[in-house]
């Protein structure tokens, strides 16, 4: 684990999601990988490219903390469980045909595999690619790692794997998940944060799609807990907790369900810090007040931060560094100053093909990015000197 303090460059901390758009060339790659065209070590050369010019890039924002941006995933969902989204490379205890993990406002949705059969495994950690990126990195690095809660549902919702029960299944994702982490932790990475997406989802009841209206959210946060009590108190300071309505296709998939629904069973997590998407939302000071009604000072020995989303990266208007600094010092009226932080809505892009609809395409989006995180930085600077928080 990197000996890192967040708020040595910006007082306030700040710190990116993950994910980042993928140029056209890398798309190309993915989709002439999964039609047989190329082989995997031309896909994994458009990969290292990428990742190349995603850090160099990141650095020129000024970010105290910088990501490899996903590049080398196809998902921030199933990386542990297949090559591609199309299922090339797929588990071998999985299936096609799963349950949609996601129907967007777009309509446009996107499914998961099934189990089929046990022992499950991941087949793939993040490690694997952060041990890749980090020679190339001249700043702390994030990992992002997807959650038990998500995984779960790979396990049909109502008929039953033979021969492997859904206790069994649960329990090797929180294995996993607690594996996950410690490898990136012990590879290098500063600071490492769940992607809890599902969350919010979890409460919406889509007709269209049956586990939302199983009221699996206390299940999920018991999954991520059941992780959590795997870390000391020093170590969870180091892990974080992302939830966003999605962000796909610059469409998103809950931004129609209340906050509220989910922010006070969310912060019952015994995570040392969350990542939550706000620049997007509509009316934020009701948000900012449940933040700071809930978030905990003793979380199992942990003092909770949140760090509040101030760039949209849906949109491809780029948010001045004053709009950003504004935001911060407004939920510093709700939020204890010392607990805030700031961050990203969501991953930039997070599926390796992504069209970006309303930036017209991946490598302006890739541009705006940059810019927008430029901003974050920034913004997030002015706001701690206003505030007095070093």
């Amino acid at each position: 684990m990197v000996d890192y303090d967040p708020r040595t460059d910006t007082g306030i901390p700040t710190e990116p999601v993950g994910s980042m758009p993928r140029p056209q060339k890398l798309q190309e790659a993915y989709a002439a990988y999964d039609e047989g065209k190329v082989d995997k070590a031309t896909l994994e050369a458009a990969q290292d490219e990428a990742v190349a010019d995603t850090l160099s890039r990141y650095e020129a924002t000024g970010a105290p903390i910088i990501s490899d941006g996903e590049q080398r995933w196809s998902s921030f969902a199933t990386y542990p469980i297949t090559d591609t989204l199309a299922g090339t490379g797929l588990a071998p205890s999985l299936g096609p045909g799963g349950q949609f993990f996601a129907i967007f406002a777009d309509g446009h949705g996107r499914q998961l595999p099934k189990l089929v059969k046990g022992p499950f495994e991941y087949q793939n950690y993040a490690v694997d690619t952060l041990r890749k990126s980090l020679p190339l990195a001249h700043k702390p690095m994030k990992q992002a790692v997807i959650s038990p809660s998500m995984l779960a549902l790979l396990y049909p919702l109502k008929d039953p794997v033979e021969g492997y029960s859904r206790e069994d299944f649960e329990a090797k994702l929180i294995d996993e998940c607690e594996k996950d982490i410690r490898q990136s932790f012990d590879a290098g990475a500063a600071r490492v944060s769940v992607d809890f997406t599902e969350g919010r989802l979890a409460t919406r009841e889509d007709p269209r799609n049956p586990w939302t209206g199983a009221g699996l959210l206390p299940h999920f946060i018991d999954l991520i807990n059941g992780v959590m009590a795997r870390f000391s108190a020093d170590e969870r300071t180091r892990i974080g907790i992302h939830t966003c309505p999605g962000g796909d296709r610059d469409s998103v998939h809950s931004a129609d369900v209340p906050y509220n629904n989910l922010l006070p069973e969310m912060f019952k997590i015994n995570a040392g810090y969350f990542l939550i998407q706000l620049a997007s939302e509509r009316d934020k000071d009701p948000v900012y007040e449940s933040i700071g009604k809930n978030l905990r000072t003793d979380a199992d020995g942990v003092t909770q931060m949140a760090y509040i989303g101030v760039i949209n990266p849906g949109n491809p208007r780029v948010e001045s560094a004053e709009e950003v600094a504004g935001r911060l010092e407004r939920a510093a009226n709700f939020i204890d100053r010392q607990q805030l932080g700031s961050t990203d809505d969501c991953g930039f892009s997070p599926f390796s093909i992504d069209e970006k609809p309303n930036h017209g395409s991946p490598d302006f989006a890739r541009d705006v990015a940059f810019q927008k995180i430029t901003n974050r930085v920034a913004g997030t600077r002015m706001a701690a000197e206003r505030l007095g928080v070093s």
